[in-house]
């Protein structure tokens, strides 16, 4: 895995509208390179597998995409891709994790419980859908430390 750079943001935003129903921007990543957020990418023979975007706020940080190409999932690509940017956060002292994740995404939803995430709220129609909006649990990781108890 690699940071990505604006050369990938052709071949990162053709996964994206290929794996989301309601895929960002070409702009979006731009967008996110230009601020300074935590981009990367799996690159294998040349081509890019997948890729994620961290967004540093303070000493906490969200994840705000992450995607692995059609023909790459259900091979441990998307866990890979969650750990390095759990392990970039930790390696940038950044204290927790935030994400959000369709709730009806099961498969997403055991993934980020499997590496340490935990409830924290629901948003309502957070979601666009065919049918109006979908719901979006709030996720949280501590990367060092406790509060409270609380993730």
């Amino acid at each position: 895995m690699r940071d990505m750079v604006p050369a990938d943001v052709d071949a990162v935003f053709a996964i994206e509208q290929a794996v989301q129903a309601y895929p960002w921007t070409r702009g979006n990543f731009a967008d996110a390179l230009n601020n300074g957020y935590f981009c990367r990418v799996d690159e294998a023979g040349g081509e890019i597998r997948g890729y994620a975007v961290l967004m540093p706020v303070m000493d906490e940080a969200e994840l705000l995409n992450i995607g692995v190409a059609a023909d790459q999932q259900r091979r441990g690509l998307g866990r890979a891709m969650l750990l390095e940017m759990l392990d970039l956060a930790r390696g940038k002292n950044m204290i927790r994790v935030f994400l959000e994740v369709r709730a009806s995404n099961t498969a997403a939803l055991a993934l980020y419980r499997s590496a340490g995430f935990v409830e924290i709220g629901l948003r309502r129609g957070y979601y666009r859908n065919a049918g109006g909006g979908g719901d979006a649990i709030t996720m949280a990781c501590r990367l060092k430390g406790e509060i409270d108890g609380q993730a």
